[in-house]
This record gives C-alpha cells, sequence and structure tokens, in this order.
C-alpha cells in the first residue's frame, strides 16, 4: 500500500492508501477524487488522467514511455518536467508518499 495525496486545482486535499498493483489513476478512480476524468480507463489513450507530480517526486518516478510523451501532447497545459498520466504511474510501496496535483480543467 502507498498513501497517495491528491490535490485538487482549488487547493483541496485528498490522503488516500492505494494498493500496490493499481495505477495512480485507479486510486484516484475508486476513491472518487475529482479532477481525474480518466475517460479511456487506463488505456494510456488519452489524457484524461494528466497531473502534476510533486517537484521533489520527479526523479523518483520512472522515466516517460513514448506513448505517455504522446499523449501528454493534448493535455490542458502540460509541463515538460512535472506532468504525467496517472494510469501510467503503477503503485508500489516506493510511492508511499507521491503528491500530485490535478490541473484546471482535463481535456
Amino acid at each position: 500500500m502507498a498513501k497517495i495525496t491528491y490535490i485538487e486545482h482549488g487547493g483541496k486535499q485528498h490522503v488516500v492508501e492505494v494498493a500496490n498493483g493499481l495505477t495512480v489513476m485507479e486510486g484516484a478512480r475508486d476513491n472518487n477524487i475529482p479532477g481525474i476524468e480518466a475517460d479511456c480507463g487506463g488505456a494510456c489513450a488519452c489524457s484524461t488522467c494528466h497531473v502534476y507530480v510533486d517537484p521533489a517526486w520527479v526523479g523518483k518516478l520512472p522515466p516517460k514511455e513514448d506513448m505517455e510523451e504522446d499523449m501528454l501532447d493534448f493535455a490542458y497545459q502540460p509541463d515538460p518536467q512535472r506532468s504525467r498520466l496517472t494510469c501510467q504511474l503503477k503503485v508500489t510501496d516506493a510511492l508511499d508518499g507521491l503528491v500530485v496535483q490535478m490541473p484546471e480543467k482535463q481535456i
């Protein structure tokens, strides 16, 4: 299990425990966290689970694969360093304490 903090664009925080093996997107979906729409259900075929990763975590995450990079081109105001698709972040104990912030909107 990893404790993940999801921060809505307006600043409201949701701290939830997410089981290992799920994705950060599934953790948001299963806990009704607003701001992550996940229209494609986690197939990396859209950008509606886009978040900004806390700067302290950027270097601790696995690198983006080409498909994720391509989909981030469609995200709302992507940040080259901090933007990630939560469907591509598999939860492990190493993600305990991860903090992500939702953008103003998903497109």
